[in-house]
């Protein structure tokens, strides 16, 4: 079967091109994707993917079957077996960049051929759980395009920051150090005894 979507990213084609080929960057904005191997044309990896009340697990491979930067065209295929199951999927995936003003907008063309439990579901459901994959596929890359370009750039009107050197001291000035004053503790007065007043004795009269 063939599902067509689209969906738009905020940079230029040229950018956008350099990006989307990035397996290793984009690999985490696809939903329940795990990339576990890229070699800058095969990769291997995992994907989950839940249709209505079947949750499912592929493992397997894919590769760049063309990569025409003029066109701005790049198709890739890919195959998987569920891990649980026996069921298979397999599609060709063709991915046409399209510049959009400032953006980019990305027609994407996929044919897809599944076995097992998934071909019990029809297409209207393939399509619709596909399309909203990709819609958090490219919001999730726009957000990263979003923030990496604004952290590049620098805020407009903002003033660079001031350096300011160190103050250095003089190597004489720095030698000396400042006299220390001794602090002298006072000690509380002690208190002196009273001496007692000495008292003339009446001299006594002897009667001879």
């Amino acid at each position: 079967m063939r599902l067509d979507h689209t969906f738009t990213v905020p940079v230029p084609v040229d950018q956008a091109w350099d990006v989307l080929l990035d397996v290793p960057r984009i690999a985490p904005c696809m939903p329940g994707a795990a990339l576990t191997d890229f070699d800058g044309e095969a990769f291997n990896g995992t994907v989950k993917v839940k249709l209505g009340p079947i949750q499912l697990t592929y493992k397997g491979k894919g590769r760049f079957v063309e990569r025409d930067e003029a066109a701005r065209r790049v198709v890739i295929e890919a195959s998987g077996r569920d891990v649980r199951a026996a069921g298979t999927a397999a599609a060709t995936v063709t991915a046409v960049l399209v510049p959009d003003g400032d953006s980019t907008r990305v027609d994407v063309a996929t044919e897809l051929t599944v076995t097992g439990k998934p071909a019990q579901f029809g297409r209207g459901m393939l399509a619709d759980v596909s399309g909203k994959l990709l819609n958090q596929f490219a919001e999730c890359l726009a957000g990263q395009l979003a923030s990496s370009s604004s952290e590049s750039a620098p805020a407009p009107g903002r003033p660079a920051p001031h350096r300011t050197r160190p103050h250095r001291t003089h190597p004489l000035v720095a030698r000396r150090r400042p006299a220390r004053r001794r602090r002298r503790r006072l000690r509380p007065a002690r208190p002196r005894p009273r001496r007692p007043r000495r008292t003339r004795s009446s001299r006594s009269t002897c009667s001879r």
